[in-house]
């Protein structure tokens, strides 16, 4: 098969990965036609022996890194949410690292393969990522969690990336009076809590008062899996491994409409 076949049906991904790394559509289309003009004038530049969707990207970047692509004259772009403009903050490895991850959802061994570092190397790349975006969108967590130790795990690894916890509830109860109380910008909830009440019933109960991201951390996904209200956007299964829950975090406050402010 053709180069030209093999590449086409992730060619719209690749223009959205490009604007997401450049930081506006012209910029990114112009990195990718060059890209494009480049496999045309020498095709052995594209690698053969590796997946195309992993060896489209991998040339991309290549060239993203070593060349300098005229684009057309900028367009002001009002309508851009924060996590577009917040892009433009981080750093150019992580930044590229975090994208393939959580944007292009590669698995962390692809991540490495198109980015020519080792997996461990990835994984530290994403965690700077995450470390820069908290300080962009430091903001306040609320976690719904019975169990203490599981708690303490959680909460520290919130701290760890900069946001400010405002209570652990342990019941339906507890978490909707924390939220009377301090309005989060991020829920991390458990569904089987202390009392035998729900965590999907207190997150519900909490959207339906205020609008904000939610991470569901659960031994039991398959409750979250009944298409009804809230749908589970961040879902990370117990045991988890505290890089999924940080990445999650980090996740969901970038792309989230609301990032960038802080909780009132």
């Amino acid at each position: 098969m053709s180069i030209a076949k093999e590449i086409a049906p992730h060619l719209p991904y690749l223009r959205r990965f490009a604007r997401a790394l450049c930081g506006s559509q012209p910029s990114g289309d112009a990195y990718v036609v060059a890209m494009l003009e480049a496999l045309v004038a020498d095709p052995s530049g594209f690698p053969r022996d590796i997946d195309p969707r992993i060896g489209l990207y991998k040339t991309f970047l290549k060239l993203w890194s070593s060349a300098s692509v005229d684009a057309a004259a900028p367009v002001v772009e009002l309508s851009r949410a924060p996590a577009e403009r917040n892009l433009e903050a981080l750093t150019p490895r992580p930044r590229q690292a975090f994208l393939l991850r959580t944007v292009e959802g590669f698995p962390l061994d692809d991540v490495a393969r198109i980015m020519d570092i080792t997996a461990a190397d990835a994984s530290t790349l994403i965690q700077t990522a995450g470390q820069e975006i908290a300080e962009q969108v430091a903001t306040e967590v609320l976690i719904i969690e019975d169990e203490p130790i599981i708690a303490l795990d959680i909460e520290t690894m919130v701290e760890e990336l900069g946001h400010t916890v405002t209570g652990v509830a342990r019941t339906q109860r507890e978490a909707i009076a924390l939220v009377a109380k301090k309005r989060p910008g991020l829920v991390l909830a458990d569904i089987q809590l202390a009392d035998g009440s729900s965590g999907l019933d207190a997150v519900n109960e909490i959207l339906s008062t205020i609008d904000v991201p939610v991470i569901f951390i659960t031994a039991y996904p398959e409750r979250l899996l009944t298409g009804d209200r809230p749908e589970p956007a961040f879902l990370i299964t117990k045991p988890f491994q505290p890089e999924a829950v940080k990445a999650a975090i980090s996740q969901a406050l970038f792309f989230d409409r609301r990032a960038g402010r802080k909780a009132a």
